[in-house]
């Protein structure tokens, strides 16, 4: 009886020990149970955020390639712009240099054919043709040699045209024909005022003024040539002539002035002796 309830006592002993086990396995069960589902729930959590990252990861990887290819894109068209006005520009400036070249041509082909006729016109000559056409000659391209040429020629013909004048006024003057010789001496200083015969022109030009009744035309060229003529002897028959210019405007004081000038200047002149006796008179009777 004694083993029996020994035997007894062990079952239960170990059936204790069983349960008890049987409790702790249920017990770290039920906790491995509860620290799966919190890593179960931690996994989803982990999850749900790194679907989240990634989504956000690809949408601004996507702003971000879009943007540069935007940057790309904009940079490409800007470059391509600019090439394109640089060509537009440099094609505009290639057409006006073709369009200024054919001008040029166009000119200078032009300016060859007038140069030729008006050589012509030297070789032929014809002087009046020359200085009448010379001003539209020389407004063309015409070359540094051409222009040149053309002026001395011009100049030329002017100094001829002058002296030619001169002399048919001369002429004119002798037979008394006043008038036509003031036309002859006008277009002499026309065609060249600054000449060598020039201040000879103005002094043949104020007489003929003289003997017209035009003394207030002829006073200032005498006037002129009596300061600044370069010939004395152009100086003289200045001041002669217009003493008696003075005197037939009744500029008495002016023409007792310019007696006194032309003795005091010219003593030596055949003019001196007649100036006196004008003086002399001028004195008396005003």
């Amino acid at each position: 009886m004694r083993e029996v309830d020994d035997e007894l006592g062990e079952i239960k002993r170990e059936i204790i020990e069983s349960r008890g086990l049987v409790i702790k396995t249920n017990n770290l069960t039920n906790a491995l149970s509860a620290d799966i589902k919190s890593i179960a729930k931690r996994q989803q959590s982990y999850e749900r955020r790194l679907s989240w990252n990634s989504a956000v990861a690809y949408v601004v990887f996507v702003l971000v390639v879009f943007t540069a290819l935007k940057f790309a894109w904009d940079a490409r068209v800007d470059a391509v712009k600019a090439e394109t006005e640089q060509k537009t520009a440099d094609n505009d400036r290639l057409r006006k240099e073709a369009r200024d070249a054919q001008k040029r041509d166009e000119d200078r082909a032009r300016a060859e054919a007038k140069a030729a006729q008006f050589y012509d016109l030297v070789r032929q000559g014809k002087r009046v043709e020359l200085v009448e056409q010379f001003e539209a000659v020389k407004k063309e391209p015409l070359s540094k040699a051409e222009l040149a040429f053309f002026t001395d020629a011009v100049e030329k013909a002017k100094n001829e045209l002058a002296a030619q004048s001169y002399w048919q006024g001369q002429d004119k003057a002798r037979v008394q024909r006043w008038q036509e010789a003031a036309t002859a001496f006008e277009e002499s200083l026309k065609y060249k005022d600054d000449s060598t015969i020039a201040p000879s022109v103005r002094l043949a030009l104020a007489d003929c003024y003289r003997h017209l009744g035009r003394q207030k035309e002829a006073i200032p060229i005498l006037q002129q040539l009596a300061e600044g003529a370069p010939d004395r002897e152009v100086q003289d028959d200045a001041l002669y002539q217009l003493a008696f210019c003075e005197m037939e405007s009744s500029a008495w004081n002016d023409a007792k002035n310019t007696w006194r000038q032309l003795i005091r200047r010219f003593p030596d002149s055949h003019y001196t002796p007649e100036g006196k006796l004008q003086l002399a008179q001028l004195n008396l009777m005003h």
